[in-house]
């Protein structure tokens, strides 16, 4: 991807499952972030005006002067011909500037952060010629006030954290957002790589949730720059986006945990190298573990499982060590000393990849929140959206829901 403000692509995802009987259904907690920004802006003139030099250049800017009203998200469209645009200051009223970036289509520049309620700013626009002759277009418009609705946002990338290669980026929207409203806000959820990788987004059906990935697992050592800049964005039904969310974060080691349900055991591989081969106990019969391509969520050295609530006189409520949450609906890798004996040979757990303490140890020390678990042959399939299940379909599959056209290189 370009190293400028770079338009992501979204596709469509199941909206998270109902707990199952090995772990609890609670979610870890969305990240908010303090906002990033890509540019600066230099003071601009208070009034709006053109200055037209006698070129042949044409340049346009929206909002048109004295707009008023205009979301807090507002972006400053521009249409040019005959040159290319070489500079563009916005500023409130306080003269101070706000920063932006283009994008990479020269359609729009986008402010660096929400813009403020019921603020009067200034745009300044410049166009250059190849021959060098310039013009400049000024306008002015006012944002509207806080909005009365808001759809909540959230991030499940934390800013300065390291990742493994299967970490999918993941956007929240409560309530979700619909079909109609998904481009719009795909526009303007921005992810850029270093070094550069293809990637596309994809939603959920309920468009509670959106993923972006590449076609591949992320090479390791990736830079992951992350801004849903919906803040004070339309998102349908009269609602707002509540606020932006943004994220730098990095890509670790590639190590990988293969599950295979014929043998009973857990190999672990780091870089191509098999570091660990243990047994593990899956689901019993009555309570099948699910084979499919799943992804670290979540790490917890001590939790409890109370499944009470959800599984009547059935259920049961016990203290977990070691635990890595792999779906929505309760599936675990986990400490399980009860098992001990059972592992290698037969399955007697309620879903989860149950290990020995001294393994689970091992695996809660090399892992990462983003490191893929494949589990195989129990005869189950994962369902897609029960955990951030980006890697359970084919590239093929996965760019189908984009809300925008996937660029032909991508397809």
């Amino acid at each position: 991807m370009r190293r400028s403000l770079v338009t992501a692509v979204v596709a469509a995802v199941i909206a998270p499952l109902a707990l199952s009987a090995c772990g609890d259904g609670k979610k870890p907690a969305a990240a908010s972030f303090k906002e990033g920004v890509s540019a600066s802006a230099s003071a601009a003139p208070s009034a709006p005006t053109t200055e037209a030099a006698a070129v042949p250049i044409e340049l346009s800017v929206t909002p048109a002067a004295g707009k008023k009203d205009v979301p807090l998200s507002t972006e400053l469209g521009l249409e040019v011909a005959g040159a290319k645009v070489t500079s563009v200051t916005l500023t409130g009223s306080d003269g101070k500037a706000v920063p932006g970036a283009l994008r990479d289509d020269g359609s729009s520049w986008v402010p660096g952060k929400t813009l403020k309620t019921k603020e009067t700013y200034a745009a300044s626009v410049v166009a250059t010629s190849d021959s060098g002759l310039t013009k400049t277009v000024r306008t002015t418009f006012t944002t509207m006030g806080a909005p009365a609705h808001k759809t909540g946002t959230g991030l499940y990338v934390f800013d300065g954290q390291t990742y493994g290669v299967a970490m999918p980026v993941v956007a929240e929207f409560n309530p979700g957002i619909k079909p109609a409203d998904r481009a719009a806000v795909q526009k303007r959820m921005f992810v850029q790589t270093d070094p550069p990788q293809p990637g596309v987004w994809s939603w959920t059906s309920s468009g509670t949730q959106a993923y972006y990935r590449a076609p591949q697992y992320w090479q390791p050592g990736t830079k992951l720059t992350v801004r849903i800049a919906v803040g004070g964005l339309p998102t349908g039904g009269g609602r707002y986006g509540n606020q932006d969310r943004s994220a730098v974060a990095k890509i670790g080691r590639k190590l990988e945990m293969n599950v295979d349900n014929a043998t009973k055991k857990m190999t672990v591989v780091q870089d191509g190298k098999v570091l660990k081969t243990m047994p593990v106990s899956l689901g019993r019969p009555s309570k099948p573990s699910v084979s499919g391509t799943m992804v670290i969520m979540d790490k917890q050295t001590q939790t409890v499982f109370d499944t009470t609530d959800t599984a009547g006189s059935a259920g049961y409520k016990v203290n977990i060590q070691y635990a890595q949450r792999l779906t929505w609906s309760g599936q675990f890798v986990h400490s399980a000393p009860w098992s001990v004996g059972a592992q290698g040979h037969r399955n007697v757990s309620h879903g989860c990849v149950n290990v020995s303490p001294s393994n689970a140890v091992w695996l809660f020390g090399k892992s990462l929140i983003g490191d893929p678990v494949v589990v195989t042959g129990t005869g189950t399939k994962l369902a897609y959206g029960d955990g951030w299940t980006a890697w359970n379909v084919s590239w093929d599959e996965f760019v189908k829901g984009s809300a925008l056209p996937v660029p032909t290189s991508l397809k």
